[in-house]
């Protein structure tokens, strides 16, 4: 066998992915979306700062909104059995919140490498921009609308027909 066959006469891999200049990707969608992904991050990771860090912050305030076990005259008790009643689901928001920060920095990721995928990446980065608001927020609000708009950015990009056209290096052969 030839060396040319074996190595493909001096062809790289990934020499089709590496051409594509940022003309032909989508760079204004990915850096908001993966600015609004870090936003989301950091809501949640401060979010499950209070929900793991320390179990009486929010069990003080439970026990302070009614006045005692009995809620006082006020009638208050309701609001902290509300309170404590939700502490089970504080973390599992906070999971959440965590999923969906990495998520849309994923999905930011990929929008970038895989320029093809487009409409993929911008429904992932949209839908877990706005599940980010149960556990984190939604980064400040600010990771929600960075995240919304770089979604739809992505959406709305038309790719030229190069990029179109153009396969992931793994799948080329």
């Amino acid at each position: 066998m030839c060396s040319s066959f074996i190595y493909g006469g001096g062809h790289r891999p990934y020499s089709r992915l590496a051409a594509m200049s940022t003309e032909n990707r989508a760079v204004a969608p990915f850096v908001l979306s993966l600015i609004g992904g870090v936003f989301t991050l950091l809501g949640a990771i401060i979010a499950s700062m209070f929900t793991f860090g320390s179990p009486t912050i929010l069990g003080s305030m439970s026990g302070s909104m009614g006045g005692g076990m009995m809620g006082g005259m006020n009638g208050e008790m309701g609001m902290g059995m509300m309170i404590g009643g939700m502490m089970g689901l504080y973390p599992i928001f906070s999971i959440i919140g965590l999923a969906s920060g990495a998520l849309v920095i994923l999905g930011a990721v990929m929008l970038y490498s895989r320029p093809f995928e487009k409409d993929l990446w911008g429904v992932v980065i949209i839908a877990f921009s706005i599940l980010g608001i149960l556990g984190g927020m939604g980064g400040f609000m600010i990771g929600l609308v960075l995240g919304i708009v770089g979604g739809a950015l992505a959406l709305a990009w038309n790719p030229t027909p190069k990029t179109a056209l153009s396969t992931p290096a793994i799948l080329s052969s």
